[in-house]
């Protein structure tokens, strides 16, 4: 792996624990901050460095990165501009939830591309192994996401 690829990855893995840390506040209607600028920043610049890697064509990963930002457009409006007010807050942890979903989906993809023992059992990433570790996923996200969304009141300090 070469420098580039070594931050690009680095810089997922904190983006997908800080999201991990940041949608548990939000169940347990805690804002955390400092873990939400954290999250957001390098989710932000998983998407965007995922565009300077050396490819002369469009690629799926390509496609999940440009939804992934027009995501997190509306998460820091939310965010940062909107104060969480009203439906913002809903807004917010959302589309936060699915900027974090975006990158696991990204990070599963992956370990089935790279890890031998994945490849092995998904070698097109089209096989059951592969559709049940990403359906299994997609549900996870989509229970954090309703607990998310009921869960967080955080306004009117954001403490």
């Amino acid at each position: 792996m070469d420098l580039f690829t070594c931050l690009h990855v680095l810089i997922s893995l904190v983006g997908i624990f800080s999201g991990f840390v940041v949608v548990f506040g939000m169940i347990g209607d805690r804002p955390l901050p400092g873990w939400t600028a954290t999250f957001l920043s390098t989710t932000v610049a998983t998407s965007v460095t995922g565009f300077m890697f050396p490819v002369h064509h469009f690629m799926p990963s390509h496609a999940v990165g440009t939804v992934s930002l027009i995501v997190l457009t509306f998460t820091l409006l939310a965010r940062y501009k909107f104060d969480l007010a009203g439906a913002w807050r809903r807004t917010y942890a959302v589309t936060a939830v699915i900027a974090l979903y975006l990158n696991v989906f990204v990070l599963v993809v992956q370990a089935f591309l790279k890890i031998p023992a994945l490849h092995a059992l998904a070698p097109n990433g089209k096989e059951p192994p592969f559709a049940a570790a990403q359906g299994t996923v997609l549900i996870v996200f989509v229970a954090l996401g309703i607990a998310a969304a009921r869960k967080f009141r955080a306004p009117p300090e954001l403490s």
